[in-house]
């Protein structure tokens, strides 16, 4: 994941080593926060209180970032676990519609589900008075997952399966087809969150829409 890539190291000090690894520490750490963010918004959240949830000192909280840090560490956790999910190869074996259907599918089931509508609602309040969570929100989720997107429609142009002019804005609209209405819904309260098969049936409903528009 992405929180793992680019970890950063966490200096002992003396005495007894710790029982736990570096990446467990850093796991506790980033479910910690996201709780965090989530139960008390961006700017009520204090490193104390991640500290105390994670059950580490806040020294070892700073080591590994500022709450800005923090912050960007829960949405890439998040992205990186739609990446992960995605096997490419596998995806190539298939039918354009049924690889996309999965693809916006596993889409939907990280921005529908209920942690990431949360995070999504907290950048959305805070971003004006935060601009970096809306930075970070921007960076580690948006331009990663439109890149694992814009990537396999690349993939389906140059194999002839697919006819677009700019597969990345291509991807953007997809994006917003799979998530704008019931995101909507759901933010002002005209919807409860989707069930995995609602989501699954509105994935498959894109892609056949996408695919069949955008045959050459």
């Amino acid at each position: 994941m992405d929180v793992l890539q680019n970890k950063k190291v966490i200096k002992r000090g003396r005495g007894r080593p710790p029982c736990r690894s570096e990446e467990e520490t850093l796991r506790l750490v980033t479910e910690a926060a996201a709780a965090e963010f989530q139960a008390n918004g961006y700017a009520n959240t204090g490193v104390d209180k991640i500290a105390e949830r994670a059950g580490v000192s806040t020294r070892t909280i700073y080591q590994l970032g500022n709450k800005a840090e923090l912050f960007s560490m829960v949405v890439g956790d998040r992205a990186g676990g739609f990446i992960l999910t995605l096997d490419e190869a596998h995806l190539e074996a298939l039918e354009p519609i049924e690889a996309l259907s999965r693809i916006l599918a596993s889409y939907g089931k990280l921005t529908l589900a209920a942690e990431t509508v949360a995070i999504t609602r907290l950048v959305i309040a805070e971003g004006g008075r935060f601009p970096e969570i809306g930075e970070a929100f921007y960076r580690q989720a948006v331009m990663k997952i439109n890149t694992v997107i814009e990537r396999w429609l690349v993939q389906q142009v140059e194999q002839g399966r697919l006819k677009l002019n700019d597969p990345a804005l291509a991807a953007g609209m997809l994006r917003g087809m799979m998530l704008m209405e019931p995101q909507r819904l759901l933010f002002i309260g005209k919807a409860e969150l989707p069930s995995l098969a609602e989501i699954e049936a509105r994935a498959r409903a894109c892609a056949a829409l996408f695919i069949n528009g955008c045959k050459p």
